[in-house]
C-alpha cells in the first residue's frame, strides 16, 4: 500500500509541493477504493480479473511510487520510494508466478509485499514531515501494513480457502488512510493560510 520521502535540495517549492501531494493521494484513494468495490462484488466470482487485479496492485503502487519520486527529485534521492519501487515490481512478478501455483502463495507474496512496503512506506511518511506535516495517517497506515502482512502470512498457511476477497481489506484499509491524508493535509494548509492572512 502504498509514498514519498523529499529532500529539500531538489524539491518544489512548498505550495506546489503541498498541491501535489494532496491529488497524489486523493487519486492513492481512489484507485485503491475502486480496486476494493470490484474485488469483492465482481472479481471475487472471476478467476481472470482478479488475477489481473492482483498482479495489477503492486504494479500500480510500482508506478505511484515513481511517479511521487520524480516530482521530488528522483528515486536516487528517496531512498525508501526506489526500495518500494523495486520491491512492488518483484511483487507483481512473484504474484504472477505464484498465481500458477495455488491462492494460498498469492496470500503469503502479498503478506510478504505488505510487510516491506509498510516499513518503507513509514520511512517515508517520516521523511516528509517536517516539509509538511500531516504525515500521521501515513505512519499509522505504514504500520498496520506491516502487521496486515504477518497476518496474511498467518492466513495463508491455514486450512481455509482464500482468495481475492481475503486480500481487499488490506486495499481497503490503505484507501481508508490516503483519503485520511489528503483531507488532513488539505486543513492543514487550509490552517496555514489562515495565519499568513490574520499575520
Amino acid at each position: 500500500m502504498v509514498t514519498q520521502t523529499i529532500e529539500h535540495r531538489s524539491a518544489p517549492s512548498a505550495p506546489s509541493a503541498s498541491g501535489w501531494l494532496k491529488r497524489y493521494y486523493f487519486t492513492r484513494f481512489a484507485f485503491s477504493a475502486a480496486w476494493v468495490v470490484i474485488a469483492f462484488s465482481v472479481a471475487k466470482s472471476v478467476p481472470p480479473l482478479a488475477a489481473i487485479m492482483l498482479v495489477g496492485y503492486p504494479a500500480w503502487d510500482a508506478l505511484a511510487n515513481f511517479i511521487d519520486a520524480q516530482r521530488s527529485g528522483g528515486l536516487g534521492r528517496n531512498k525508501s520510494q526506489l526500495l518500494n519501487f523495486i520491491f512492488s515490481i518483484l511483487t507483481a512478478i512473484a504474484v504472477a508466478v505464484a498465481l500458477r501455483s495455488s491462492m494460498h502463495s498469492v496470500l503469503i507474496v502479498f503478506g510478504i509485499w505488505a510487510g516491506f512496503s509498510g516499513i518503507f512506506q513509514l520511512a517515508t511518511a517520516v521523511g516528509r514531515w517536517k516539509s509538511f506535516g500531516a504525515q500521521w495517517a501515513m505512519i499509522l497506515s505504514g504500520a498496520q501494513s506491516a502487521l496486515a502482512g504477518v497476518f496474511m502470512i498467518l492466513m495463508a498457511h491455514g486450512p481455509d480457502p482464500v482468495g481475492i476477497a481475503n486480500i481487499a481489506p488490506y486495499a481497503a484499509f490503505g484507501a481508508f488512510y490516503f483519503a485520511v491524508s489528503a483531507i488532513w493535509l488539505a486543513i492543514s494548509d487550509a490552517r496555514k493560510g489562515g495565519i499568513r492572512t490574520a499575520s
